[in-house]
């Protein structure tokens, strides 16, 4: 339903140049300067799942699209990609690859727990769609061989930027989950093999002894305009 806001909207821009793109094969004109899901709304769309944050990398908003006149599939995120003269859409917030149920406290990081849980990461056939759909611009294919190698560290290490959008597997021939794969390497990682950080641990020890308890409670207590101040004058490390 078009709110009240949007019919404002589109009268103060009634002068401006619009253009042609598809929503799920319906035509509507919109407003050149627009990303996808601010069209989406111009166009009368209320956005009530698959929106995340609407403003960076979540991967709640994955789109596929084509230009008219240009046989090539391409992929990006709503809230990011600015639209196209003619383009032709459709948004995918959600795909079904399958994801293996685990306890990672009973886990162990070898080769072998990746292969018994997602076996079809040997399936990979080095093809590289996984690589052309990820709008990160993410080596998926690199992190895949990886895989297949059981080299967990570096699947962790190749797939760190990952946002989960699931536009790899929509694309893979194989089959694979390549994006809940890397999510597997990452913890994996990140509790048994990554070098462990004392002064973090020191510092979550200070914050269960309850060292900081007073300060917390003193910010607590300030005012709005106390706390803008505080933060204002605070100590800054140098770059």
């Amino acid at each position: 339903m078009v709110t009240e806001q949007m019919t404002e909207q589109q009268l103060e821009v009634a002068e401006a140049e619009l253009i042609p793109i598809y929503i799920m094969g319906k035509q509507y004109m919109v407003p050149p300067t627009l990303t996808i899901m601010k069209a989406m709304e111009w166009a009368g769309y209320k956005m009530i799942r698959g929106v995340g944050c609407r403003g960076g990398f979540c991967g709640a908003c994955a789109t596929a699209y084509r230009i008219q006149g240009d046989p090539k599939l391409y992929f990006g995120l709503a809230c990011q990609t600015v639209v196209q003269p003619n383009m032709y859409l459709a948004q995918l917030p959600f795909f079904p690859a399958r994801r293996a149920s685990y306890d990672i406290t009973k886990l162990e990081p070898t080769p072998t727990t990746l292969f018994s849980l997602y076996p079809e990461v040997l399936r990979c056939l080095g093809c590289g769609a996984c690589t052309k759909a990820c709008p990160q611009e993410i080596d998926v294919r690199a992190y895949m061989a990886a895989g297949m190698r059981g080299d967990i560290a570096q699947v962790a290490d190749l797939s760190f930027d990952c946002i989960m959008c699931g536009l790899c597997a929509a694309r893979c021939p194989a089959e694979e989950a390549q994006y809940n794969i890397a999510i597997l390497a990452r913890r994996l990682y990140g509790r048994y093999l990554a070098p462990r950080s004392r002064h973090l641990e020191e510092r979550l020890e200070e914050i269960a002894s309850g060292r900081f308890r007073a300060e917390i409670e003193e910010l607590k207590s300030l005012a709005k305009e106390e706390l803008v101040a505080r933060y204002k004058a605070r100590d800054i490390e140098p770059k």
